[in-house]
């Protein structure tokens, strides 16, 4: 009923010298999963969190992916990456692995790196591990380094030495 013989595939026709090969089938290849589906594939990280500049929050926000503000907070920050957009304000502390200072944040900034751009405006203490102050920033507060800056607890005053 089926067979898989070339009657009707080009080649060589019935009575050329060419008759000294068998007529065979294609072989097809087992199919072989893909390394991939074996082992489950990593977790692709969710893009940041943006809070557009027409929303205005009050309260706390606390995550442990990345936030990006363009409106007005007015509340405390935890996240891993928080960038501060040109036209946002936040009032509050902000703690965070790495802060992006665009636009303004008036409180306490606590991270691992800092970085304040040509139009950040600051008012408030910085406790950082590195910090990166572009010409043209607005800050007035101190500057403190620390070594673990996240977990620094909101009264930390270095110890004085007593000789």
């Amino acid at each position: 009923m089926f067979s898989k013989s070339k009657i009707h595939e080009p080649g060589p026709k019935a009575g050329s010298d060419d008759t000294s090969k068998p007529a065979t089938a294609p072989v097809e290849k087992p199919a072989v999963p893909a390394p991939a589906a074996a082992a489950p594939a990593p977790k692709a990280k969710p893009p940041a969190s943006q809070l557009s500049s027409d929303l205005h929050i009050t309260g706390n926000l606390k995550t442990t992916g990345d936030i990006q503000v363009e409106g007005q907070i007015d509340g405390d920050i935890r996240a891993h990456l928080l960038t501060v957009g040109e036209g946002a304000t936040v009032r509050g502390e902000v703690v965070a692995d790495d802060v992006v200072v665009n636009g303004r944040i008036v409180g306490r900034v606590r991270g691992l790196k800092v970085r304040l751009t040509s139009t950040a405006r600051v008012e408030g203490d910085i406790i950082h591990k590195t910090i990166a102050i572009e010409s043209g920033a607005h800050f007035e507060g101190s500057v403190q380094r620390q070594d673990d800056p996240l977990n620094a607890s909101a009264n930390a005053k270095p110890a004085a030495k007593s000789e």
